[in-house]
């Protein structure tokens, strides 16, 4: 009998949600945040705990969002390279930026650790492969810090650099030319954690709303009226912490949002043997392709969680669990037997100028666009979002208050997506190739 595909997130298996209490969106709160992910949570804590009445609205059900859906994978790197970073705001804040990432990981471990969620948190460290050898000698000029310029001040994080004689040790693949091991990353179960926050969140007295969607949000007074299809609800205060379900909720911010799907599978169950023959280690892996493809062997050891871009434009999960299982068995031939189990996606928001932003436009709060970096950066922005309702001097950020760009005739609709990712995947295919050939005539490259 053919195998029934679970199209839920390999994660909810072993997640258990709290029960949310049944509440009345209606009356006046000191403040409302829209949507009930790591952003939301986290600063709906902070507020709660300082004694702000909180309420949270959550438009279908916890865990439908990308906080759930994500890959688990935590690192301390951003879209744009230092030197992009410096041509536009100079050394000083390039500085500040870059470290930000850095605080976030390690705001978030010990916030796991006090709040006591376990959700399989560890410094696992992170491979990332080079797809050709060219890639190789650019991935170890960036991460030994080679070309940073006269200022730059950027926080040292234990580098290895893996030869591809030596990869087997981290990674049984031919299909990479090396790579390095950035040792401080980590890994988590997303969806644990979405459990543990909103088990935190609840215990400090927010009050969370599922399916109630914000329709919209007006000024009203001193403070704003958000409107739903349960009724109108009073807010001191309101934070936007939609991320890519943001939809034009906010038309502002829907002109600087786009919208990506991101698509994952899980593998059936691999033997114990295999699985250490292939990823001896509990790493998380990712590639120099532009079109990124990000895995790791589950908590548990007993499968590969495999995520990526497999399609120009957005489809059923039903076709690309497939896809990219064929991807993972390029990678890895010793898996061709093995069955897909879970296929599902989530939507992430990357921004033109590939970072994070967080601010207030017109007397609201947000905190979105991750660029695919959210499990730690949307839960110290979520928190730095909550102090800053509070006052808090210590809520600002490097990213507070950035230039937030927009694209002439954009609304909030990608149309141009599918042919951006359509070039980039034709290009990392045509490196792969190229790089496949040279080998064949030269034997073996071996950087």
């Amino acid at each position: 009998m053919a195998q029934v595909l679970d199209r839920t997130p390999v994660w909810w298996t072993d997640t258990v949600f709290p029960k949310v209490p049944e509440v009345t969106p209606s009356g006046a709160y000191d403040v409302v945040v829209i949507g009930a992910g790591y952003t939301g949570l986290n600063a709906a804590l902070e507020t709660a705990r300082a004694g702000r009445s909180t309420l949270v609205l959550e438009a279908k059900t916890i865990g439908t969002g990308c906080s759930s859906r994500n890959g688990g994978q935590i690192g301390t790197s951003l879209k744009p390279d230092y030197a992009t970073l410096a041509k536009r705001y100079g050394i000083a804040r390039a500085n500040a930026i870059t470290e930000v990432p850095h605080e976030a990981l390690d705001w978030l471990e010990g916030f796991l650790a006090r709040e006591a969620i376990a959700c399989d948190f560890a410094r696992v460290g992170r491979f990332h492969a080079a797809h050709t050898p060219r890639h190789f000698d650019w991935l170890v000029d960036k991460a030994l810090g080679r070309s940073l310029p006269a200022g730059a001040e950027v926080r040292k994080e234990g580098v290895e650099v893996v030869a591809r004689k030596d990869q087997d040790g981290y990674i049984a693949t031919r299909a990479y030319f090396g790579g390095v091991l950035l040792k401080r990353h980590a890994s988590l179960q997303p969806g644990q954690y979405l459990a543990g926050l909103l088990g935190r969140a609840l215990a400090a007295g927010v009050a969370v709303k599922e399916g109630v969607a914000a329709r919209g949000i007006e000024r009203s007074g001193d403070g704003f009226l958000v409107r739903t299809g349960a009724g109108d609800i009073r807010a001191r205060d309101v934070l936007v912490a939609t991320n890519g379900y943001s939809g034009n909720l906010v038309p502002w911010l829907a002109r600087r949002i786009i919208p990506i799907g991101s698509y994952m599978m899980a593998t059936e169950p691999i033997a114990a043997d295999v699985m250490d023959r292939l990823m001896p280690r509990a790493y998380v892996f990712t590639d120099t392709r532009k079109v990124v493809y990000y895995y790791r062997p589950s908590p548990d050891r007993r499968r590969i969680v495999f995520g990526g871009r497999v399609s120009s434009g957005e489809v059923d999960p039903a076709v690309t669990g497939p896809l990219l299982r064929a991807e993972m068995v390029r990678l890895f031939p010793e898996l061709a037997g093995i069955g897909l189990a879970h296929s599902w996606m989530g939507t992430v928001a990357y921004t033109f100028d590939a970072l994070p932003h967080t601010g207030v436009i017109g007397g609201i709060h947000y905190a979105l666009g991750y660029c695919g970096s959210g499990v730690s950066m949307a839960s110290y922005l979520g928190m730095r979002a909550g102090q800053r309702i509070l006052g808090k001097a210590e809520a600002r950020t490097a990213f507070d208050d950035l230039p937030f760009p927009t694209r002439p005739l954009y609304s909030g609709k990608p149309w141009f997506l599918p042919a951006v990712v359509a070039y980039y995947r034709m290009r990392d295919r045509h490196e792969t190739r190229q790089a496949s050939v040279a080998e064949r005539q030269d034997g073996a490259i071996s950087p």
